[in-house]
């Protein structure tokens, strides 16, 4: 991992290109805590009503996967299955009661015109629906909390069971969910002809990577635009770092900062026009946050400031930033109006605090909180002053918030390797994604892009 003094200004380092198809492993996700007493779930495996082979992906397995990993439901083993339905005609309602299932998910792939699916699934609380005794009564009908039919085709099928899932966790949670998001991150691998830094992108379960970059030069803070199109991040090619601009669709980039000194800590305003960032040219190499117009190329300084200023952040609404200074004698946050002034100081937990993410709604601050030589997730409530250590590791670094709020993602260190592991804005849930090979870093939670 990185040390300290890199920790807290990841803009001191890091690109071959092309948005293409890679070879690197899937993400693997393990929950290694859940709620105790999540939602008791069934979800039937989907019925193929074709007459050929089935597709290759199973969408009802991809959609328990999904819910499973939130540790917020408990999913029934399909061993246990009393029966089989595919429609809610088929449903035996009392069968799941007995089994002390609260939710059901049934449902059905169909084959379609030009090789399309239609996939269909239906919703139901087993304790609204109807008892044995309501069947026959005039008003009697099957009630259900959501139910589509959801056009596709073969290479958008892990998408399609992703949808189905955000729709499932929204009705049972009220909060939107996540699945169809995607994750960057940098891989790190060491071979005989040297190490190999590559930034990737790959969907909220880890699969689908994509490779956007790779270089034997040190890639560092992707940052995504407000739409999901593109991302920022910092490039050691030639030995000099360099904020660049890639566009994910087709792999255009275009080079915005290479100043003497520092470039680094890109953060895009949420308009998209705007991208913070930390340079270095002023000053005698004095680090500072300034703002660059990505329209018209003009820069614009924020912080004026002996001390190290780095690390920007923008809060949802854009009227300020966050960032990370040692003015008052070692690292901590400070808030400052967009547009300059006098910043204030947000954190007083401990003698170090960094590398600060807002949640969605602007009401939490995640950030690093280190005590010593242990560097733990932290969360600060912004309104209550509130301030909770959410992580038990001693490297945990580069906090990224879920685009819902519910969860936070991050690097750690398990069994001397990177990793990146997430855990719930509550602690209750964590979860670690790992490679089976090579390292993981700094992470980056794509936005919702509908």
């Amino acid at each position: 991992m990185l040390n300290r003094m890199i920790r807290w200004i990841p803009a001191l380092l890091c690109g071959g290109l092309l948005w293409s198809a890679s070879a690197y492993a899937v993400l693997e996700i393990q929950i290694t805590q859940g709620i105790e007493g999540g939602v008791p779930i069934a979800i039937v495996p989907f019925k193929w009503t074709g007459s050929g082979a089935p597709p290759g992906q199973d969408v009802s397995a991809i959609v328990s996967a999904d819910l499973a990993r939130t540790g917020r439901f408990k999913l029934l083993a399909s061993k246990n299955f009393l029966e089989r339905p595919h429609s809610g005609a088929e449903v035996n309602f009392e069968n799941w009661r007995s089994l002390g299932v609260d939710d059901l998910v049934v449902g059905q792939v169909r084959p379609a015109a030009g090789g399309a699916y239609n996939v269909q699934f239906q919703l139901f609380d087993i304790y609204k629906a109807p008892t044995g005794q309501d069947i026959g009564k005039p008003d009697y009908q099957i009630k259900q909390l959501a139910g589509y039919s959801v056009p596709s085709r073969a290479n958008e099928l892990r998408r399609t069971a992703h949808y189905i899932s955000d729709i499932i966790y929204k009705q049972l949670t009220g909060q939107r969910g996540a699945f169809s998001t995607r994750i960057a991150y940098i891989t790190v691998t060491h071979g005989r002809k040297g190490t190999l830094y590559s930034l990737q992108v790959a969907d909220a379960d880890g699969y689908n990577p994509h490779e956007v970059l790779n270089s034997p030069a040190p890639i560092m803070s992707p940052s995504w635009s407000p739409d999901g199109s593109k991302l920022a991040y910092v490039s050691f090619e030639g030995g000099r770092p360099a904020i660049y601009i890639q566009d994910l669709a087709t792999g255009a980039r275009q080079k915005v900062s290479a100043r003497k000194g520092i470039n680094g800590a890109p953060a895009w305003s949420p308009d998209g026009k705007q991208l913070a960032l930390t340079l270095s040219y002023v000053d005698q190499g004095n680090p500072e946050i300034f703002v660059l117009n990505l329209a018209t190329h003009a820069l614009r300084r924020i912080t004026y400031n002996s001390a190290i200023d780095t690390e920007p952040t923008w809060s949802p609404d854009g009227k300020s930033l966050v960032f990370t200074s040692d003015r008052s004698g070692g690292p901590q946050l400070y808030q400052v109006d967009a547009s300059g002034g006098r910043p204030k100081r947000l954190t007083f937990d401990g003698s170090y605090n960094a590398r600060a993410a807002f949640s969605p709604d602007g009401k939490l601050l995640a950030m690093v909180h280190g005590e010593g030589k242990v560097f733990k997730i932290a969360v600060l409530d912004l309104k209550t002053g509130l301030f909770r250590v959410l992580t038990d590791g001693r490297e945990d670094e580069s906090p990224t918030f879920a685009p819902n709020g519910s969860m936070i993602l991050y690097a750690t260190v398990y069994k001397q390797r990177g990793v990146l592991a997430a855990v719930s804005v509550d602690g209750r849930v964590r979860q670690r994604l790992q490679l089976r090979d090579g390292e993981v870093r700094e992470p980056a939670w794509g936005p919702f892009t509908d």
